[in-house]
């Protein structure tokens, strides 16, 4: 099955030609080089778009779980966004970024560096987690044990607040349980 996802930002495979018609036309007295560094700054700016299409609030900070590429191979790993604002997801370090909303409804980015590329999960956490709960999926996301059930009984899914955002449609989250098995 092919996987579906819908892309809300990337810096990662930017092609010219694609931009070519438009740049030429607005920019005739720039060289190609200078076109193709403009390219890059404008695709920078929809990035802040991007975040001010998606200052959504929520009610409990966001779990960013990861799946790092580093030097010496894989690690899991985890941080929080205490602000609990979605635009505080798009957000990175690295050389190449594409955050994106999979067939689940999970917001994930993938983010390419100098080591590897690491694999992001935002998940926020639920009202109904204790402190317990989330220290628990914590101290097991820091050993590298945590399951997807372990993610999934202690934080929901993003996708439905970005989808009213941009107004896609994604599977209710049992329909998307059923795909997955």
């Amino acid at each position: 099955m092919k996987e579906e996802r819908h892309v809300i930002w990337s810096n990662y495979g930017l092609d010219y030609e694609d931009w070519r018609d438009d740049l030429e036309a607005d920019y005739p007295d720039l060289s190609e080089d200078e076109r193709i560094s403009l390219m890059y700054e404008i695709n920078g700016d929809y990035l802040d778009d991007e975040r001010a299409n998606l200052n959504v609030q929520l009610s409990q900070p966001i779990l960013v779980v990861g799946d790092l590429g580093l030097w010496n191979g894989r690690r899991m790993g985890y941080k929080e966004i205490p602000s609990g604002n979605i635009r505080d997801c798009l957000y990175s370090d690295t050389d190449y970024s594409t955050w994106y909303v999979d067939r689940l409804g999970d917001l994930r980015c993938d983010a390419i560096h100098h080591d590897g590329t690491n694999f992001y999960l935002y998940r926020v956490y639920k009202d109904s987690a204790s402190p317990s709960q989330i220290e628990l999926l914590k101290e097991k996301l820091y050993r590298g044990i945590a399951t997807r059930a372990d993610i999934t009984r202690v934080t929901r899914r993003l996708g439905d607040d970005i989808a009213k955002v941009y107004g896609f449609s994604i599977p209710r989250q049992r329909q998307a349980v059923a795909m997955e098995r």
